[in-house]
């Protein structure tokens, strides 16, 4: 091909878009793979001879190994080969088949015409170059180094440089690629939200490259932010999760230090590290730009209420067009005389007349005749079985088996003898034969479903041999192992010296054959559960005959038998009919042919047999092992019966067999596939051939006709086209036809393909004991098109696929339990493993050990293959081949897979012949028991049916509704308010509670020994407590110290405490000398180099003139480590407070006025951003009178805090509220829980606590740890009676899980489930909501998810599909007033629509003193007025999206009470798809997706969803979680992920208010820095 040469980029704009759509053209079929060729040639003639010559791929140094050149190869010299002609091709086939003989041997499925065409398919994907990047796994623990030390350079993700040096390619490359796609770069500097992906491609629709300078410009505004890490946010880290994490303390797992971030990584364009992962999520990127194939159908509409059903297929779908089928009739049954009147009758006959004739030989092990059976011996010693059955087990009158009870057969492969004596001995006996496989252990797959079918025959009893009873599984005690799901089974062994001799007046009963049941057959369906095939005495008999005539048998002949003779064709011809035609059969089982492949040949040699039963895989078998043997002659053979030959693969197996064998003596017309069913048992046979005849015939469809359900003759691509043969004709005295395979049963059109469905006296009866499912197969009546029945007799469904062809030929193209519906779209499972194993190399699986399957998601079937992989396969040749194998089945079948999972070998679970049991591999990847050792997903390609991406609609309620009173548009407008905070009488009062300073002052005056706080430690014991004079004067001597320092009045100071009374007394005494103080919570001295930062970092955001802390802090502040971690030379003045000198305060500060700051309030929000707000002296007033008069409370109280007193409400509570209520309160640090969990619980019991205050991760830590303890802790007294609140203290969506689950843990201990609520505050006010004594309890409501994500609101009953429950967040303090606003208009919102949460108190912050990065936000939060409605009042917003809605509880007042419900921040939102997801919702589905995963967290990177999980359960599992992960997300929110991130316990970083830090985690993840256990790139 001409353009091999041709650099494509390097071409003109034109030409490259005439190639792109002449690529178009070919994915959608719309053009042949050879008119594509002749156009692209043309267009690329005149550039041909310019270029100059390509790179000669890697260096020598470097060889690229062939694998990684499959996905993506270098364009190369190297000429495309011509088509071969047909000799070369058959060298090329000899070649191949040389070369494959060293491989497993079970070669179903093979076919050099399929071969090729997988071949020529790949190789049109080679042209389209693509690297698809390949998943990341763990190899070692995790070394902190630059980029190119730790990753291999994976040639997968091969650069387009690839002589550069592994580093400068890996990091070179994704350079190049975020320069030539401006798609990949994501400015957060230049976006509000670091989530939001819907501005994530802010320059995504320029074309060309961006100008150097302007990307320079970039890179100098936003590498400040990227290089200084965000800060840590999270608390200690080694403690914060301790039970679940065992980390050393110094992985740098939270955060890392800046000199780290500059040397383990080099920035892009938007601050985004470039590393190993986002060089991966780019490949990921490119490969999903390409162009999908339409879908067939197009689009599921979202409308907000239902998802709506597709519209109709693509108009070019083939329909059929041939006229309705007419039925087809087999030869009429002949009647033969000496035909006997029931089988039993023929044994009898042969038992008594030719005694000395054999009936059956078994082979040994070795391939060798262990013992025949004569008909004499097999006679007499079924007559004895039948006589024991029914008189010597049990007593005369009360004997355990009757005429007509069911009784299984239990005999291993490899004794035929004494399985036919059973099953002859049973019908001589009339007890029902239920023939199954021995079971080797109690959870072998599929024997639970044995045991159903065991059940629902009614089986009680078990006949088995004395050496197989011995192989069972034993329990300790010598008794056989109750297998899971049997019943209760009595086990008989039936060797012949257990039997006892009739008497001489005994005869077995033998009637004509009637329609009583003879035998019951297993046979599994699709789902894997096992039925019973119950087959009558007539149908028995009628099939033997029916086979005697089709196959022309004769008496005396030997038939060898290679399949199974418990049930199938194995039992109809090697142990039915042979008896009753007198025949001889050879038994070879399986481990015999495992052993000696050729020991059926040698067979048919040695006894000139006439017929030999086999499968396609023995064929194969005896074609790799025949150099072996030359003396070997298959002329005696007249039939050769091939059981599988109506899989369409084994065309080629019979076609192969032939060209081998023909030199032996082999003739062709004696080859005779057939098709058969468990229900309608032989439902086709080719009868053997007279010499000289016409060979039968071959159909070459199109698979894409087939998917449709048509017949094609493929004329146009031969990739795709599927060569079946006929099986034969119809069985004598059957009538067929072909009916639509699902809906009701009408008749086909000849050129359709439908199931194939039976009239026969020889079928089966009905499904044992399933009267339900026997109506739909065994008692079909076909109707024509009008829907009018054909006829009144009942017809067999066969469950295979096919249609009648020319002469009356019966061709079948699959089965109904390999069926996969796809878009509307069928395809065949065996069609889909044909075409995995065609694509070379298959080094890297097992042949034979392959399953596909479908499974459910999202409305339709996804197609999974799994396969066992070789233990020497390399990742990279695993992961090539699963690449592949994705090409080649979407250019062959037009379908795309869902996932591809390869196990280790050996672990997928077999069936008793060794196959693999798919049902039960279909079960284990749905529970997560699979455990892959590799993993593809690729659901982008394969899930088409997605709702519709929203466009975003206008707000219906804008500037030009109408406001009238409080409605809005007809809706009430979304506001709520708390009570009035009402006036105050005392002017006295209003003086002393202006400020906090004076307010302690007077408490030290007036009531100077009543203690506002006592300290608890880890045993619960007060280690330190302050009256209110106490306070005062520790107060004023640190206001000493700083006025004695020369700080000046509004100087800030930062105090670094433990939580404890000193950092109240500090907070005081910088108030008394007119300073500021900011709270910073003090490093973790084990985890220096990620604590340590944030703190540096607050101090210098606040240029704090000095900080105030304890001796040891100090010293650590000092010290080597904290050196290492940042430069501790220029920290400003650091006073220790431990034991300062009394220094007399010259006066008290006074601030002039209230507006004057108070303090500052130091936080970092989720998305990681350091934000300080001001707090003023008004507001600290306004905020505890809010708080006492919701939570009632005066000196004589006492409240319990377990909090950390650094930020928001927890500094308030702990720092704040006694000095101005003058209640006590008992201060728990939360650190201390995690030496003594009982601690909070055993203080509320033992000082009676009424109302407490926590953190979620406190109750976490206590529902976790104490929940099974609960006996334990009454037995030792807690009693939480007493308890009236207990308030969570959050920034976030309550998190209604937990609570419930710690109420209901705790009930016992006396907890009223009334207690526990929620607060909810902000940056821009600390306290928005609280729950208080009086006021409704907190309401709970389920809203639907569907409507939520295009922000309206719609409450649906709880257990509806799709809803969310929610909880209310507290009532509304007094003196609030919340309004929901929509973020981008801001004009108000009706109550069904979820907006912003906007606030207006007095003690809202006065505004950011600075937000770290963002300072354009100063303005934008605080002070706003709403775009219409209301224009006087000024607002804050609080960044939290939320609803409010009127409840039918009264609140104090007697009005109906307003519920505020707080759905999640704005900032962490994700939008995708034009819809507003919450992180959370998307958790907490993972969270249930798998037993082994433990915190999940999700974010967004470039449009792709990016799912973190934490692994609990072993490694092995990790795999596992892949497929889960996507499934649920996929089912529950529409969404599909992108990359899935499995890691160890402990990673996703958590703040000290127990919320997650997404962003903080997404710069870990980008910055290559997670050691992730294992990465799967979603395709």
């Amino acid at each position: 091909m001409a353009d091999r040469g041709v650099d494509v980029s390097a071409l003109p704009k034109e030409v490259r878009d005439l190639l792109a759509e002449l690529d178009l053209e070919l994915s959608e079929g719309d053009i042949t793979q050879k008119g594509f060729e002749k156009k692209r040639a043309k267009l690329l003639a005149p550039f041909t001879a310019k270029t100059p010559e390509p790179d000669p791929g890697p260096p020598p140094e470097q060889p690229q190994p062939e694998a990684s050149r499959a996905v993506d190869p270098t364009p190369e010299p190297t000429p495309t080969p011509k088509p071969a002609s047909s000799s070369s091709s058959s060298a090329s086939a000899r070649r191949r088949r040389s070369h494959r003989s060293g491989g497993a041997r079970d070669d179903r499925y093979r076919s050099d015409v399929h071969t090729e065409a997988v071949q020529a398919a790949l190789a049109q994907h080679r042209e389209q170059k693509m690297a698809l990047p390949m998943p990341t796994k763990r190899r070692s623990t995790y070394v902190q180094s630059p980029a190119g030390s730790c990753t291999p350079p994976d040639t997968s993700s091969a650069s387009e440089d690839e002589g550069s040096s592994p580093h400068q390619a890996s990091v070179g490359g994704a350079v190049g690629q975020n320069l030539q796609s401006p798609d990949s770069w994501i400015n957060r500097s230049l976006q509000g939200s670091s989530t939001s992906s819907s501005a994530s491609s802010t320059l995504s629709h320029g074309e060309g490259k961006p100008q150097p300078a302007v990307m320079a410009d970039v890179v100098v505004h936003t590498r400040p932010e990227s290089s200084i890490v965000p800060p840590d946010v999270t608390s200690f880290a080694a403690q914060d999760r301790g039970p679940r994490v065992d980390l050393p303390p110094n992985v740098p797992v939270r955060g890392m230090s800046r000199e780290q971030s500059r040397s383990s990584m080099m920035d892009t364009a938007d601050g985004v590290p470039i590393s190993r992962v986002s060089t991966k999520i780019q490949q990921l990127l490119n490969t999903l730009k390409r162009p999908k194939r339409p879908p067939l159908r197009e689009f599921f509409l979202d409308d907000s209420e239902e998802i709506v059903e597709v519209p109709q297929p693509d108009p070019n779908t083939p329909r059929p067009e041939g006229r309705q089928m007419i039925p087809v009739k087999g030869e009429p049954l002949g009647v033969v005389s000496n035909w006997p009147p029931a089988l039993q009758a023929a044994l009898a006959r042969w038992g008594a007349t030719q005694a000395k004739s054999p009936a059956l030989t078994t082979l040994d092990i070795t391939g060798k005749p262990l013992y025949t059976l004569t008909y004499g011996k097999l006679w007499t010693r079924s007559v004895k079985l039948a006589y024991t059955l029914l008189n010597k087990l049990g007593t005369k009158t009360e004997p355990v088996l009757k005429p007509g009870d069911r009784v299984a057969l239990v005999f291993p492969n490899n004794d035929p003898g004494m399985f036919c004596v059973a099953f002859y001995g049973c019908l001589l006996a009339e007890v029902i034969p239920v023939p199954i496989e021995v079971p080797l252990s109690r959870k072998d797959a599929g024997s639970q479903q044995i045991g159903f079918l065991l059940g629902s025959c009614g089986v009680g009893l078990a006949l088995t041999s004395e050496v197989c009873l011995k192989g069972l599984p034993k329990t300790p005690n010598g008794e056989i192992m109750q297998f899971k799901g049997w019943p209760r089974l009595k086990w008989v062994v039936t060797d012949s010296k257990y039997l006892t001799k009739p008497s001489k007046d005994w005869q077995p009963h033998i009637p004509t054959a009637n329609n009583d049941i003879a035998y019951i057959e297993y046979k599994a369906s699709k789902e894997g559960t096992v039925m019973g095939v119950a087959v009558s005495k007539l149908a028995m008999l009628t099939h033997c005959q029916a086979l005697t005539q089709a196959c022309n048998y004769s008496e005396g002949e030997t038939l060898i038998n290679v399949l199974d003779f418990k049930k199938d064709m194995g039992l109809w011809h090697g142990v039915l009919t042979s008896v009753m035609n007198r025949i001889h059969a050879v038994s070879v089982p399986y481990a015999v042919m495992k052993a000696c492949p050729l020991s059926w040949v040698q067979r048919v040699h040695m006894h000139k047999a006439g017929v030999a039963l086999v499968k396609c895989r023995d064929l194969h078998w005896a074609m790799m092992a025949h150099r072996e043997q030359r003396e070997i002659s298959l002329a005696s053979l007249r039939m050769l019966i091939v059981a599988d030959g109506a899989n369409p693969w084994s065309v080629s197996s019979c076609d192969a067999f032939l060209s081998v064998f023909q030199s032996h003596g082999l003739k062709p017309e004696v080859i005779c596939p057939c098709a058969s069913s468990p229900e309608a048992m032989t439902v086709a046979i080719r009868r053997p051939g007279i010499p000289g005849a016409p060979l039968p015939a071959r159909a070459i469809l199109s698979m894409g006709g087939l998917s449709h359900g048509v017949i094609r003759v493929n004329t146009e691509d031969k990739n795709s086209a599927l060569t079946v043969q006929d099986v034969g004709h119809v069985m004598p005295g059957a009538l067929m036809c072909i009916v639509k395979p699902d809906g009701p049963p009408q008749l086909c059109k000849t050129d359709e393909i439908g199931e194939i469905v039976v009239n026969s006296r020889a079928g089966g009866t009905m499904y044992y004991g399933l009267p339900g499912v026997t109506k739909n197969t065994f008692e079909v009546i076909p109707v024509n098109s009008s829907g009018a029945p054909i006829g009144e007799i009942p017809f067999i469904r066969t469950g295979l696929l096919g249609f009648v062809g020319p002469g009356s030929l019966v061709f079948v193209v699959g089965k109904n339990e390999g069926l996969l519906m796809v878009s509307g779209r069928r395809h065949n499972a065996d069609d889909l493993v044909a075409t995995a194993l065609a694509v070379e190399p298959v080094k890297t699986v097992y042949r034979g050990r392959i399953a596909v399957f479908s499974v459910n998601v999202f409305y339709d079937e996804r197609i999974v293959i799994v396969a066992e992989q070789r233990p020497e396969a390399s990742e990279e040749d695993s992961f090539q081949w699963m690449s592949r194998v994705l090409q080649a089945v979407d250019s062959i079948h037009q379908v795309g897979l869902y996932c591809l999972a390869l196990v280790p070998a050996n672990t997928l679970p077999k069936t008793p012949l060794g196959g693999i049991h798919v049902a039960e591999t279909k079960q284990r990847f749905l529970e997560g028991n699979l455990h892959p050792c590799n993993i593809l997903m690729c659901p982008h390609t394969c899930v088409t049916n997605l709702p519709k991406p929203r466009q975003k609609q206008p707000v219906g309620v804008g500037p030009a509704s109408i406001l009238v009173g409080n409605l809005v548009a007809g809706k009430r407008i979304a506001q709520a308010a708390g009570r009035d905070l009402g006036l105050i009488e005392d002017q006295d009062l209003v003086r002393k509670h202006q400020f906090l300073t004076e307010a302690l002052q007077w408490r030290a005056q007036t009531d100077p020994d009543h203690t506002l706080f006592v300290l608890l430690n880890a045993k619960g014991v007060a280690i330190c407590t302050a009256t209110c004079i106490q306070l005062h004067k520790r107060s004023e001597k640190i206001a000493g110290a700083l006025f004695e320092r020369g700080l000046n009045t509004g100087d800030n100071v930062v105090l670094l405490y433990p939580p404890g009374i000193d950092l109240i007394a500090s907070f005081y005494g910088c108030l008394y000398a007119g300073c500021v103080p900011v709270t910073v919570r003090p490093p973790h001295p084990q985890n220096l180099a990620a604590t340590l930062p944030t703190v540096r970092m607050i101090i210098d955001v606040s240029k704090a003139a000095c900080i105030l802390t304890t001796q040891n802090l100090m010293k650590t502040l000092r010290s080597k480590e904290a050196a290492s971690a940042v430069n501790i030379k220029t920290w400003p003045t650091i006073i220790d407070t431990d034991d300062l000198p009394r220094k007399r305060l010259p006066q008290i500060y006074k601030p002039p006025t209230a507006e004057m700051l108070a303090y500052l309030d130091f936080s970092v929000s989720t998305t990681g951003m350091l934000t300080g707000v001001k707090i003023s002296h008004a507001a600290v007033s306004a905020l505890c009178r809010s708080i006492k008069l919701q939570c009632e409370l005066y000196s004589s109280r006492q409240i319990a805090i377990c909090l950390d007193p650094y930020c928001g409400l927890g500094f308030v509570l702990w720092c704040l509220c006694s000095v101005y209520s003058g209640h006590q309160s008992i201060l728990i640090p939360p650190q201390e829980l995690e030496t003594s969990l009982p601690l909070w619980l055993g203080t509320l019991s033992q000082y009676r606590i009424r109302d407490t205050f926590c953190s979620y991760s406190v109750m976490e830590l206590c529902t976790k740890g104490l929940g099974t303890q609960t006996e334990a802790l009454k037995a030792r007294g807690v009693n939480l009676t007493c308890v009236r609140s207990c308030v969570v203290v959050a920034e976030e969506r309550p998190r209604l899980a937990l609570t419930q689950s710690f109420s209901k843990l705790f009930k016992d201990l006396g907890l009223s489930p009334r207690a526990v609520s929620t607060a909810f505050s902000s940056r821009v006010n600390l306290a928005i909501c609280l729950q208080g004594t009086t006021g409704p309890d907190p309401s709970t409501v389920y809203v639907d998810m569907k409507s939520l994500r295009h922000d309206r609101v719609r409450l649906v009953e709880r257990g509806a599909p799709q809803s969310l429950p929610l909880m209310e967040s507290g009532t509304i303090l007094p003196g609030v007033r919340v309004v929901i606003v929509n973020p981008e208009t801001q004009g108000p919102l009706g109550d069904s629509h979820l907006g912003e949460i906007w606030v207006n108190s007095p003690h809202s912050a006065s505004g950011y003193y600075t937000i770290y990065g963002e300072e354009n936000l100063q303005a934008d939060h605080f002070n706003l007025r709403l775009s219409f409605g209301d224009p006087q009042t000024l607002w804050a917003r609080t960044g939290y999206l939320g609803f409010v809605r009127r409840t039918e509880l009264l609140d104090a007042s007697g009005e109906r009470h307003d519920a505020l419900f707080v759905v999640g921040s704005l900032d962490e939102t994700l939008e995708l798809r034009g819809l507003r997801y919450h992180p959370v919702d998307i958790e907490t589905s993972v969270s249930r997706a798998h037993r082994s995963i433990g915190e999940s967290a999700v974010f967004t990177w470039t449009n792709l969803l990016v799912v973190v999980s934490e692994l609990c359960g072993s490694e092995q599992d990790a795999l596992d979680l892949v497929p889960l992960v996507t499934n649920v997300v996929l089912e529950e929110h529409h969404l599909v992920v992108g990359v899935v991130v499995i890691v160890d316990p402990g990673v996703i970083p958590i703040n000290s208010r127990g919320e997650k830090q997404r962003m903080h985690l997404r710069d870990s993840f980008l910055a290559d820095q997670l050691d992730p256990i294992y990465v799967a790139y979603n395709m």
